[in-house]
């Protein structure tokens, strides 16, 4: 003899099957909407890290006062590279500067001009420190011919490419010349679009510093542990530590923000789909009431009617919940092969990459299933509540 209560719930769902057909997939959109906007939310903030690190050192070290330089001490750079956690360290030197491409009338070529982030680096450490091949590739160029290498949109706005001249002009009105050596592109355009590599002496003859450098980068075997080496190394060398979470912390707080304000928005969706599983046992419990009378005076308790309709209610949620995940690992498949295209001047990152965390599925799926619970509890207490003696009277 089958269980009396997966039973009879069972029966109710089959008696409306159109309706709980409905019910299930307004579940199954709910869940679909939520872990689709979780997963590229996911996406874009990790994107949005790892362009960011591929140019940019995990801690950088400079002295305490603003605009003040150090000597260029490789014994000093050594002793930061033996430091635990350390995995390579790199002296620069950094300035502002208007970058320009020069005019041609015999080519028919305009000038065009840009802002751009002008590093000196020592290509060969900072091909360990950067996760950048355009430097390693370009090593012999920077060192040799003093050549620059460029972002990719930076280069795209000035019109140039590899063995190109542009004009460097400092703010203080120094000029120089260098051949564009190489493009990179990290897919962060606040990176992209204003970041010129050049040979560390190159930069200090422009800039007129000669055997100075104005901090190291570094990189450390564990990203997410930058701002506490970078501390350490701060207190024992006596200089000013910037981890790039520091430097990103705005911006990753705000994408945070982002994700639950859009989790609430969503779930609003799963809950309108309860109210459906609720006004379907509203109606069932109408439609049965006479039935209900019947089995209560027949020895059913309470409690097993309770079960009735609370299991009827998950049954639905389940249903729902089960293929709204389906859809939506779907969906972010889909996401996944081909990436949503960004402009990457306004989103800083090109493309929109998907990130299905199992957390995100696991409370997704257990608020899912408690709101249909829940909701399925206010028709299914009315139901045991039912006294049989005056309904059959």
């Amino acid at each position: 003899m089958r269980p009396f209560v997966p039973f009879l719930a069972w029966r109710h769902v089959r008696r409306r099957g159109l309706q709980s057909v409905i019910t299930t997939l307004g579940v199954a959109v709910g869940v679909t909407v939520l872990i689709t906007a979780l997963s590229l939310t996911n996406g874009f903030i990790d994107e949005l890290i790892t362009s960011t690190l591929r140019a940019t050192p995990h801690v950088t070290l400079q002295p305490y006062l603003i605009g003040d330089r150090l000597p260029h001490d490789e014994a000093l750079r050594q002793d930061l590279a033996a430091q635990a956690g350390v995995v390579a360290v790199a002296p620069f030197i950094s300035g502002q500067a208007l970058i320009a491409r020069r005019a041609s009338a015999s080519l028919g070529i305009s000038a065009r001009q840009g802002f751009a982030q002008l590093i000196g680096i020592d290509p060969e450490h900072h091909a360990e420190v950067l996760d950048l091949p355009e430097i390693a590739a370009a090593r012999s160029a920077l060192e040799a011919e003093g050549g620059v290498v460029l972002g990719a949109s930076l280069a795209a706005q000035l019109g140039v490419l590899p063995g190109d001249t542009v004009m460097l002009r400092e703010l203080g009105g120094r000029t120089m010349s260098l051949e564009v050596s190489d493009t990179f592109r990290v897919g962060n355009e606040l990176i992209d679009a204003v970041t010129a590599y050049a040979e560390l002496g190159v930069v200090q003859g422009y800039l007129e510093a000669e055997g100075e450098i104005g901090g190291y980068h570094v990189r450390v075997r564990e990203p997410s542990a930058a701002a506490e080496i970078g501390e350490r190394l701060g207190g024992a060398f006596g200089l000013l530590p910037t981890s790039w979470e520091r430097l990103f912390g705005n911006l990753i707080s705000q994408l945070q923000l982002q994700k639950a304000v859009i989790s609430v928005v969503t779930f609003l969706i799963v809950l309108v789909a309860a109210m459906g599983i609720a006004n379907v046992m509203v109606l069932t419990v109408a439609e049965k009431t006479r039935d209900i009378a019947i089995l209560r005076a027949l020895g059913a308790s309470s409690r097993q009617v309770l079960a009735v309709f609370t299991l009827e209610g998950f049954a639905l949620g389940a249903a729902g919940t089960a293929l709204g995940v389906l859809l939506a690992l779907g969906v972010t498949t889909y996401f996944r092969v081909q990436p949503y295209p960004l402009p990457g001047d306004l989103y800083f990152i090109t493309q929109l990459p998907v990130v299905v965390e199992a957390w995100d599925v696991a409370w997704v799926c257990s608020v899912s299933l408690a709101t249909s619970v829940v909701a399925s509890l206010v028709p299914a207490r009315r139901a045991a509540r039912l006294r049989p003696a005056e309904l059959l009277r």
